[in-house]
């Protein structure tokens, strides 16, 4: 998660447009809940429905619409204790591993304080006191809630997948019939490229500044590896074979009982997979999801490979077109496809950390990105959970290595 690069490109009626179609979408993700169901918290990493849908608001109001309104009041004052994240400056908060216990204000109190904030950002954008560098704060709230759209639906998961019953948060779909996509190499020459974003419309401070890098030739897959790929790592007795693994990964899995993919089980010689779509048989030619750092890693070396670095990814696939399987089109899980975008995370080997000459902004937004920069790796190309409006070649997402409840998978490289 990160802030905006200051630099104010949205025009207000545009900034307008993107506030109505974001917010919607949230609520739209919203509407199959059950009252109970927003309330589930089913470890510290993840967050409630209800707590998702508060504090994109609160991000609206606290950043926006009290620097910029005169006279703007807060439907509750303590919404700002219960509702803020992680910015210190912004002022104390209530503790993360216990929002799953706040009851009250109820979903229906939540949905009351998005309305008054939607109205008071709406006069706010038509009126002729709507400058761009408002209009840039708005298009990074949208962004910010987009980030908060995919959360809510992987969180979700993860708190439904404690159920015995294993509902379903959307209908079922039939498996989708696919034939395997052979993996084959592509080579690159490397040499002196240039990655980072390139200055033209949106993006996170993280991905800047643009800057050069030096890469030995190399080559990369042509798909993410399968659940048909995982499969044959699991039989090869993947998870128990210390020499594949890195000492903290091997610990990890020992300690949590790791022997598939999170959401896996065999029944009567069939896997099977846990989804927003209920329990489905696990689709072979589909990209593997649900697997952290430590398993990716683990598997690039017992397929004689290794993982990407994200110069990597991005010099051999951000020229791709921006077409996939994404939160927009309703899937909610991975598909067979084979391109770089969409379906899943794909794990790089590069540490989240600064581009050269990178500076946080000052402030609490300051706060976004920069403190985040240790102990996480990067991810690149969006996943069946992400909005298609995120994405670009130099976007990064990040999480630690042990993560597995995100829709987190891999791809291949190798040394040329």
């Amino acid at each position: 998660m990160a802030k905006a690069l200051k630099r104010p490109q949205i025009a207000p009626n545009e900034a307008a447009r993107l506030f109505r179609e974001t917010r919607q979408r949230t609520e739209d993700l919203a509407a199959p809940l059950a009252p109970e169901d927003t309330m589930l918290q089913s470890m510290e990493d993840a967050s409630p429905a209800k707590w998702h849908l508060a504090h994109v608001t609160w991000f609206f109001e606290e950043f926006i619409l009290k620097p910029q309104v005169s006279g703007y009041r807060s439907p509750d004052e303590r919404f700002a204790f219960l509702f803020n994240s992680y910015y210190v400056q912004a002022g104390p908060r209530h503790a993360r591993d216990r929002r799953g216990l706040v009851s009250r204000p109820g979903v229906d109190a939540v949905m009351a304080y998005r309305a008054h904030v939607n109205a008071a950002l709406g006069d706010l954008l038509a009126s002729d006191r709507t400058d761009p560098e408002v209009a840039a704060l708005v298009e990074l709230g949208c962004h910010h809630e987009m980030q908060h759209q995919e959360l809510l639906v992987t969180d979700l998961l993860h708190g439904l997948s404690f159920n015995p019953l294993l509902p379903a948060y959307r209908d079922p779909e039939p498996v989708a019939v696919s034939s395997e996509l052979p993996l084959r190499f592509e080579r690159h020459d490397g040499g002196l490229c240039e990655i980072g974003h390139d200055g033209a419309g949106f993006a996170y401070d993280c991905e800047g500044p643009r800057h050069k890098v030096w890469l030995d030739p190399f080559e990369i897959a042509n798909r993410p590896v399968s659940n048909r790929d995982w499969i044959a790592f699991i039989e090869d007795g993947g998870y128990t074979r210390p020499e594949l693994w890195l000492m903290d990964g091997i610990a990890r899995a020992g300690r949590e009982g790791w022997e598939t993919p999170l959401y896996w089980w065999k029944q009567d010689e069939v896997w099977w997979t846990y989804t927003l779509r209920g329990p489905q048989p696990v689709n072979l030619d589909a990209p593997v999801c649900h697997v952290s750092y430590y398993e990716a890693e683990a598997f690039a070396r017992w397929a004689g490979a290794r993982l990407p670095t994200e110069a990597e990814w991005e010099v051999a696939l951000g020229d791709r077109p921006i077409e996939g399987n994404f939160l927009d089109d309703g899937a909610l899980r991975p598909l067979p496809d084979g391109g770089p975008w969409g379906d899943v995370w794909e794990w790089t080997q590069s540490p989240f950390t600064p581009y050269p000459g990178f500076r946080p902004p000052e402030g609490a937004l300051g706060e976004y990105n920069g403190k985040f920069m240790v102990s996480q790796f990067v991810l690149r190309g969006g996943s069946c959970a992400t909005p298609r409006a995120q994405m670009r070649p130099s976007y990064r997402t990040f999480f630690y290595p042990h993560q597995r409840w995100q829709m987190l998978g891999l791809r291949l490289a190798r040394d040329a």
